[in-house]
C-alpha cells in the first residue's frame, strides 16, 4: 500500500534542457506566459457565463437551480481573485522548483505520491476535454451570429445531434425531422465547432512559438473589444440598476463565483508550459501572478459596467455583453462584441488545447499511460501524437455534444487541482525543507492551508450533479490505474525509462530502495 504513495524525487523530474526524443524546446518568456494567461482566462467567463452568474438560473418549472449575484457580481470576482491568488502563489513556488510539463500532476507526484498524482492527472484530462468541448460549441454559436448577415449555414451543420436532442427550442428540435439522413439517422453536426478545434490542433502541432504569436494577436483584439465595451457602456450606466446590490446575499455571491470559476482553468494551463519556458524559476511566477492580477481587474471592471448598463436579470443569455448592448439600445456595437467573442473563444481553445496534451505527455513519460503518448515531433519539438489525438477527440465531441453542465464539471476539476497544489506546497515544506526555492510563498501556513480551504469552499457552491459525475470519472480512472498504470509505472521499474539523454545526476527513487 505504501508504494501507492511513493513520491518521485524532484531531481528526477527537472529536465536538463536536452534535445532527446522526450525533451521539449524552451522558447517562452514571461511576456508570453502573461499573454497565455489572458488568452485563457479572459474568454468564456466574460463572454458566456457572466450573465448566468449575475442573473442566476431558473428552470421552466420555476425551480431555482442557482442564485445569481446581481450587481454584487463584482464581489464574486473579488472572491475568485482572492481564492486564485492563494492558489497562484502555491503554483508559482512549485513551478519554480519543478519546471516540468504536467502542472498539478507533476507537483502532486513530487509531494503527495503516485496515486494522488494519477487522480489529479486523470481529473485534469476530464477538465480540459470537457472545457474544450464547451468552449468550441460556444465559439460556434458566436461565429454563426457573426456571419449570419452575409452567409447562412443550415441548422443541421451548426447543431450537434445531442445538442438537438437536449434542446427545448421547437425550431432546433425540428431539425430531427428536416436534417439529411444517413442510414436512417439524422445527420446533425456542429461543423464550425469541429473545424475550429482542428485548426487549433494543427497550429499547436507545428510549434509553441507560432501558437503564442497567434495568441498574442488574439489577446490584443479581445482587450480592444472589452475596452470598447467598458468605455461605451460606462457612458450609459444607470445607477438605479445597482439596486438591490446583492439581491440574494452572500449565497448569490458564492454561487456566482462558482459559475464563473470555469475561466480560471487558464492558470493551470499556464503551468503546463513550465518545461517550454526560458528561465522558468523567474518567468513562471511572473507569468502566473501578473496574469492573475490583470485578469481579475478586467473581470471586475467589465462586471461593474455590465450590471450598471442594464438590470442584472436581463443579462441571462449565451452572449451577455452583446445582450447588454442590445437592451441598452446600443445595437450598432453588437457585431463588434460578437467578433470579439469569436476571437476570445478561439484564444481560450488555443490555451486549453495546449495544456491537455502535456498532461497526457507527462503521464506517459512516467509509464502511467502508453509510451506513444510521450513521443516528441523530431522537427517541431511538440508532443504531436497526444496533440492530434486529443484534438480529434475534442473536435468529434464538439461536433455532436450538448454543452449543458460541462462548465460545472470543468469547475470542480479545476478547483480540485488548485486544492492539491496548495496542499503540496504545505507538505513539501516539511518533507524537503532545505531544497532551494527560487520563489517562496510568503506566510506559507496561511497561504497554503487558506488556499486549500478556499478552493473547497467554492466547490461547495457547485450542484450535486457535478459531484456525482466527478466521482464516476474518478472511479473509472482508478480502474485504469490499477489495470495499467500501477504495473507500468517507471517509478517502480514497471516501465521502460524515456528515450533521450539521461539527466546528469539522478537521485535514488523513493519507494524502490
Amino acid at each position: 500500500m505504501a508504494s501507492l504513495f511513493a513520491r518521485k524525487p524532484i531531481e528526477a523530474m527537472v529536465p536538463e534542457g536536452g534535445e532527446g526524443s522526450h525533451a521539449l524546446r524552451r522558447t517562452l518568456g514571461a511576456g508570453d506566459l502573461i499573454l497565455l494567461a489572458i488568452g485563457a482566462v479572459i474568454g468564456a467567463g466574460i463572454f458566456s457565463t457572466l450573465g448566468t452568474a449575475a442573473a442566476g438560473e431558473v428552470r421552466p418549472t420555476g425551480e431555482i437551480v442557482r442564485y445569481g449575484a446581481g450587481p454584487a457580481l463584482i464581489l464574486s470576482f473579488v472572491l475568485l481573485g482572492a481564492v486564485c491568488a492563494l492558489a497562484a502563489l502555491c503554483y508559482a513556488e512549485l513551478a519554480s522548483m519543478i519546471p516540468q510539463a504536467g502542472s498539478a500532476y507533476a507537483y502532486s507526484y513530487a509531494t503527495l505520491g503516485e496515486l494522488v498524482a494519477w487522480i489529479i492527472g486523470w481529473d485534469l484530462i476530464l477538465e480540459y476535454a470537457v472545457g474544450n468541448v464547451a468552449v468550441a460549441i460556444a465559439w460556434s454559436g458566436y461565429f454563426e451570429s457573426l456571419v449570419s448577415p452575409w452567409f447562412h449555414m443550415p441548422g443541421w451543420l451548426t447543431h450537434g445531434y445531442w445538442d438537438v436532442k437536449a434542446s427545448s427550442d421547437p425550431a432546433v428540435q425540428a431539425l430531427m425531422e428536416t436534417a439529411p439522413r444517413v442510414a436512417g439517422i439524422p445527420f446533425l453536426v456542429n461543423l464550425p465547432a469541429f473545424l475550429i478545434v482542428m485548426a487549433v490542433t494543427w497550429l499547436l502541432v507545428i510549434g509553441v512559438r507560432e501558437s503564442t504569436r497567434v495568441n498574442a494577436v488574439m489577446v490584443v483584439i479581445k482587450l480592444a473589444v472589452l475596452a470598447l465595451f467598458v468605455v461605451v457602456g460606462a457612458m450609459h450606466i444607470d445607477p438605479a440598476n445597482y439596486k438591490p446590490f446583492a439581491p440574494n446575499g452572500f449565497r448569490g455571491i458564492h454561487q456566482g463565483a462558482a459559475i464563473v470559476f470555469f475561466a480560471y482553468i487558464g492558470f493551470d494551463a499556464i503551468s503546463t508550459a513550465a518545461e517550454e519556458t526560458k528561465n522558468p524559476q523567474r518567468n513562471m511566477p511572473l507569468g502566473i501572478l501578473v496574469g492573475l492580477g490583470i485578469c481579475t481587474l478586467i473581470y471586475v471592471i467589465v462586471g461593474a459596467v455590465a450590471t450598471g448598463l442594464v438590470p442584472y436579470q436581463q443579462l441571462e443569455s449565451a452572449d451577455p455583453l452583446a445582450r447588454a448592448f442590445e437592451v441598452a439600445g446600443l445595437t450598432q456595437f453588437s457585431w463588434i462584441i460578437a467578433a470579439g467573442a469569436v476571437v476570445s473563444m478561439a484564444a481560450v481553445l488555443l490555451v486549453f488545447q495546449y495544456g491537455q496534451p502535456r498532461i497526457f505527455f507527462s503521464m506517459a513519460r512516467d509509464g502511467l499511460l502508453p509510451g506513444w503518448a510521450s513521443k516528441i515531433h523530431p522537427k517541431y519539438r511538440t508532443p504531436h501524437i497526444t496533440t492530434i489525438v486529443t484534438g480529434v477527440l475534442v473536435a468529434l465531441g464538439a461536433a455532436v455534444a450538448d454543452d449543458a453542465a460541462t462548465y460545472d464539471l470543468t469547475n470542480i476539476g479545476t478547483l480540485w487541482a488548485f486544492a492539491l497544489v496548495c496542499l503540496g506546497v504545505f507538505v513539501l515544506r516539511f518533507t524537503d525543507p532545505d531544497r532551494p526555492r527560487p520563489f517562496r510563498v510568503p506566510a506559507f501556513w496561511f497561504v497554503s492551508l487558506g488556499g486549500l480551504a478556499a478552493c473547497l469552499f467554492v466547490m461547495r457552491g457547485l450542484p450535486a450533479s457535478a459531484w456525482v459525475a466527478f466521482g464516476v470519472w474518478l472511479v473509472i480512472g482508478l480502474v485504469i490505474y490499477f489495470l495499467y498504470g500501477y504495473r507500468h509505472s517507471v517509478l517502480r521499474g514497471g516501465g521502460r525509462p524515456p528515450a533521450g539523454p539521461a539527466p546528469k545526476s539522478q537521485a535514488p527513487i523513493e519507494g524502490k530502495q
